[in-house]
């Protein structure tokens, strides 16, 4: 299995990654009831501020979002470019009564080049994708008593030899967890596409795609080779039980993006909202700092009211 130590690759690292948000996130609630679950901060820092980082400093140029429930939170945090990175979005008209497996197979005509898949609800140790950003592989961690949902098997070649359902955990089990973090080759992904199809068409949009994987695994159409997330922090919050544990696992991290991840209607909304917690302070520092506020802002309007600096703001 590949680890976290230096190895020689004989391709080119991805530099493309599609991201699966469209889910309503409802074990997440009330968190999510206002937002997607990409943007649930851990300490500080949200989901995807924390994905969009990791994905700038291993050198990715294009992220596609796949989006649905509040949509327009994830168009506002990104824009059309952040970090450097090209940012395209496809929305999933079906995401209230769809699974996963339809979230992939809405990105099939935008994504035509190698991808890493990722799921909305990971937090994880940049330095593990150093791994991952070849093709054809699955980021796996050997099964701990807290996990639970889809595993794998590997041989002795490092491979998958199969995917499991597991809802519970034995010790002496040999099997592992996937991590739902996937990379594709071009043509693996022409494959993947052609099977999504099939099951689109039958009408198994309530699926997960690892239904589709584990078919194509045992028919011998996909190969994966597997990357150990073991030796350093992961987690998916999927409850806010899994969100306290990911708040304790991840609380000695410090901010990791700039302040280009936030648009203008966010830092807007920032200002807003702190200027309406303390109604008393004083004008002056904000006409300070009004060149930064405008630059930032830009085509959202803050007018400031022409008043004695040092008089308090009574309304806003």
């Amino acid at each position: 299995m590949h680890n976290s130590s230096k190895e020689s690759h004989p391709t080119t690292p991805i530099t493309t990654a599609l991201l699966l948000a469209a889910g309503t996130g409802s074990r997440l609630y009330p968190f999510t009831e206002n937002m997607p679950k990409c943007l649930i901060e851990v300490n500080g820092i949200s989901i995807l501020e924390r994905l969009v980082s990791s994905l700038a400093k291993k050198g990715f140029k294009r992220l596609v979002v796949v989006t649905g429930h509040m949509d327009n939170c994830i168009h506002e945090f990104l824009g059309s470019r952040t970090a450097g990175i090209a940012i395209d979005y496809v929305f999933s008209p079906r995401y209230k009564t769809t699974n996963n497996i339809y979230s992939l197979w809405m990105a099939r005509e935008t994504i035509q080049e190698p991808f890493i898949l990722f799921e909305s609800d990971l937090v994880f140790e940049e330095s593990l994708l150093d791994n991952m950003v070849f093709p054809d592989r699955i980021a796996v961690a050997r099964m701990q008593p807290w996990m639970n949902g889809t595993t794998v098997t590997i041989n002795k070649s490092r491979q998958i030899n199969a995917f499991q359902k597991s809802d519970t955990f034995l010790p002496d089990d040999n099997k592992y967890k996937t991590v739902n973090i996937y990379s594709f080759s071009q043509s693996t992904w022409s494959r993947i596409k052609d099977r999504l199809d099939q099951y689109i068409c039958a009408g198994k949009v309530h699926d997960y795609y690892e239904t589709v994987f584990a078919d194509m695994v045992a028919d011998g159409s996909l190969c994966l080779d597997s990357v150990s997330f073991d030796d350093k922090a992961w987690y998916e919050i999927d409850t806010v039980e899994d969100l306290k544990i990911a708040t304790k696992l991840f609380s000695t991290k410090k901010r990791v993006a700039t302040e280009s991840c936030k648009t203008k209607g966010h830092i807007a909304e920032k200002i807003r909202q702190s200027l309406l917690k303390s109604p008393k302070v004083s004008i002056k520092s904000l006409l300070d700092h009004k060149p930064k506020i405008k630059d930032i802002v830009k085509d959202i309007s803050i007018k400031i009211p022409k008043l004695n600096p040092d008089k308090p703001i009574v309304n806003l």
